[in-house]
């Protein structure tokens, strides 16, 4: 066996001594980051080495000199608890360096416990496990979009947007559910450029993987209509057929690897107390030993960088071909037009669709005819709803655009399915891929299935938009199981995340436009059943409302009392605002929280006085939350309680949300304070 020792005759070693050797090298860099650290995950990363190692090494298409490079081979680690053998790879091919690796897991660090989207080589944030997988169902059908797209417009589109999405997966990503239903999308969809590697290892955290899994995997995904192939995870030559195998077959594929947790170390191979721990110091010692390494901690030499850097001549020029190829196809008119609008995202001007004003018309169709109106000039626009089309209004869209499917990669509507949560995180995957504008509909109720992906777009700042639709109660006969109460202040909850509740379809588009300029805060739209009148202000002047997040729709100027309503309550809180004529009212209607907070002081305390007048808010949700506008001696009028099924009609009169009710307890309210 060659060792360190025999270093300065690398070049004369066979090909199969340098890829051990190497291979060797990243399992002491794995080792010593955790073991830093004193925290982290060792066994994993050392039984996934073997495939991502030549993954990296001999097959992985990428920029050396940029690691944005639009047509690179998009890399996600699902199983983000291993990213110590990310961060090797990220090393060795020189985007990270031995500092960083050096400060694993440390504050401000370039190598979080778990993968970052902001790191130079990492394609998503991951970690909760399975949502990688969906993230890379979402690359992947981004691409085939793409391609497909390209190709009406170029014989070169293979070559300009062609590439593959390649996947680590754990036994703990295949336990989750959202791995099934991204799969079953997948396998329905045709994904035949999406590469699943399963690291099988039979070890988790609590233990071995059956005594809680017995799942045939292999059976389940060939019946998604996946290729699957059953590899030995560490024998390299068996690797190397199954990519290339996977690479020219008309399916998505797994490839699962029977592995070894921990393999290679010198007496814990296979011990599930490697997962989620470091080696002790004395194994690290004796396992470097039966590898070749030297003692010393991150063990690095040239030699090694240099056969990771092997192929960046050949992938330079590949890129400078690309360039070249690029240049010459944009000659095309329609080319150049998609690819302005769609990869570098030009929009432009776009123009808004026209409603009359006092007409009645629910935020969801409103949001539908945006839609249609929007499609038409932003090719970018892709998506589809969870199964519920007529009721979200994505019918005509998915009627004029198509289903993307294997006969038809060109359509841009998605058929979801009831799959709400891979949906959410398939979006995540199509925002980060690029050149595309995903959105999904669904029912404001169901956010609950969607959370984790939605949390998660926000830490990314994935520009994603959510269309949820029967915001409230109002939905009427389905009744508490399907009327959502807490689900606008738990979205609100999420950091860097834009909650829009428009008050008419006006309001409904000025928002829908908000979101798709939103390139890094995923936004969702709240919308109803239920017709709401449209406003009587200028198109321009609720543009400009709105982008404020809040503004006064009806004014005066020293108001006694300030209705601060929401989506349909906008109107009630007008009318109760008209039969209140007896007092200064202004109403303000505030469609996202989130914008008015990035407003200056003075805007804010100049529609919302924190003294001088009493506020009351208005929003047919939970009333949590609104104490920061309303103040101590405030009201907000919502509902802390679960629905009911009955008409919406009869609900509001049961709850109260008609206009004398609601007028009824201001007036209590006031006469209580004096």
């Amino acid at each position: 066996m060659r060792t360190y020792q025999d270093i300065d005759t690398f070049s004369e070693w066979t090909a199969e001594e340098q890829n051990q050797f190497v291979l060797a090298v990243t399992k002491g860099l794995i080792m010593d980051m955790v073991r830093k650290a004193n925290s982290g995950h060792s066994g994993g990363p050392m039984s996934s080495a073997d495939y991502t190692q030549i993954l990296f090494t001999e097959y992985l298409n990428f920029n050396p000199n940029d690691s944005e490079w639009f047509n690179r081979d998009r890399f996600v680690l699902s199983a983000g608890h291993e990213s110590p053998l990310l961060y090797a790879m990220l090393t060795q091919i020189g985007w990270l360096n031995i500092d960083d690796i050096q400060n694993f897991r440390q504050l401000h660090s370039r190598t979080p416990g778990h993968p970052e989207v902001e790191i130079p080589g990492v394609e998503a944030t991951t970690g909760p496990l399975g949502q990688g997988f969906g993230m890379a169902v979402g690359m992947a059908t981004a691409e085939s979009m793409l391609r497909s797209r390209f190709g009406e417009l170029s014989e070169n589109a293979d070559e300009l947007v062609g590439h593959y999405t390649y996947v680590i997966a754990s036994d703990g990503d295949f336990q989750e559910p959202i791995t099934l239903g991204a799969g079953s999308m997948a396998g329905h969809w045709g994904l035949s450029r999406l590469i699943v590697y399963y690291d099988s290892n039979n070890a988790q955290i609590s233990g071995k993987v059956d005594r809680a899994d017995s799942t045939n995997y292999a059976q389940v995904f060939e019946g998604f209509g996946w290729h699957v192939q059953k590899i030995d995870g560490h024998d390299h030559e068996q690797i190397r057929e199954a990519i290339e195998k996977a690479q020219v077959v008309d399916r998505p594929s797994l490839i699962i690897g029977t592995t070894t947790m921990a393999h290679g170390s010198a007496n814990m191979e296979g011990d599930h107390e490697t997962h989620g721990a470091p080696l002790p110091q004395d194994e690290i010692d004796a396992t470097k030993e039966k590898l070749g390494l030297p003692s010393e901690p991150f063990y690095l030499p040239e030699e090694v960088v240099t056969y990771f850097q092997s192929r960046f001549d050949s992938l330079k020029e590949k890129v400078s071909n690309w360039n070249s190829d690029l240049v010459t196809a944009c000659e095309n008119a329609d080319f150049k037009k998609l690819w302005d609008t769609t990869v570098l995202g030009e929009l432009g001007e776009i123009d808004f669709p026209e409603f009359d004003n006092g007409t009645s018309i629910a935020t969801r169709k409103a949001f539908g005819t945006t839609l249609d109106t929007f499609a038409e000039q932003v090719p970018s626009i892709v998506g589809g709803s969870a199964d519920l089309e007529p009721s979200n209004y994505t019918g005509n869209f998915a009627k004029t655009y198509g289903d993307f499917s294997k006969e038809n990669r060109s359509g841009r509507n998605l058929a979801f399915g009831v799959r709400e949560f891979p949906m959410a995180a398939a979006m995540n995957g199509m925002a980060l891929h690029g050149g595309v504008i995903p959105f999904g509909g669904t029912f404001l109720v169901f956010a609950d299935y969607e959370r984790p992906a939605l949390r998660l777009a926000a830490i990314q700042g994935c520009g994603v938009i959510h269309e949820f639709t029967h915001d409230s109660f109002w939905l009427g006969e389905d009744g508490p199981t399907h009327q959502p109460i807490e689900h606008a202040m738990a979205l609100r909850a999420i950091p860097n995340f834009n909650v829009f509740r428009p008050a008419d379809a006006k309001e409904t588009a000025a928002c829908f436009r908000l979101a798709i300029d939103q390139r890094e805060t995923p936004s969702a739209l709240l919308l109803t059943r239920q017709g709401v009148a449209v406003l009587p202000q200028e198109m321009e002047v609720i543009i400009g409302g709105v982008s404020k997040g809040a503004y006064a729709v009806v004014e005066c100027d020293n108001p006694e009392l300030i209705f601060i309503a929401t989506g349909s309550e906008v109107g009630l809180a007008m009318e109760v605002a008209n039969a209140m004529d007896d007092k200064q009212i202004r109403v303000v209607s505030m469609p996202c929280w989130e914008l008015f907070e990035q407003q200056s002081d003075e805007y804010k305390n100049a529609l919302i006085p924190s003294r001088g007048a009493m506020k009351i808010s208005m929003e047919a949700g939970i009333t949590m939350g609104w104490d920061k506008y309303i103040g101590p001696n405030g009201l907000a009028i919502g509902m802390d309680h679960f629905g009911a099924s009955a008409p919406g009609k009869d609900l509001a009169q049961e709850f109260g949300f008609t206009a004398d009710q609601v007028e009824k307890k201001i007036r209590n309210h006031l006469a209580n304070l004096l």
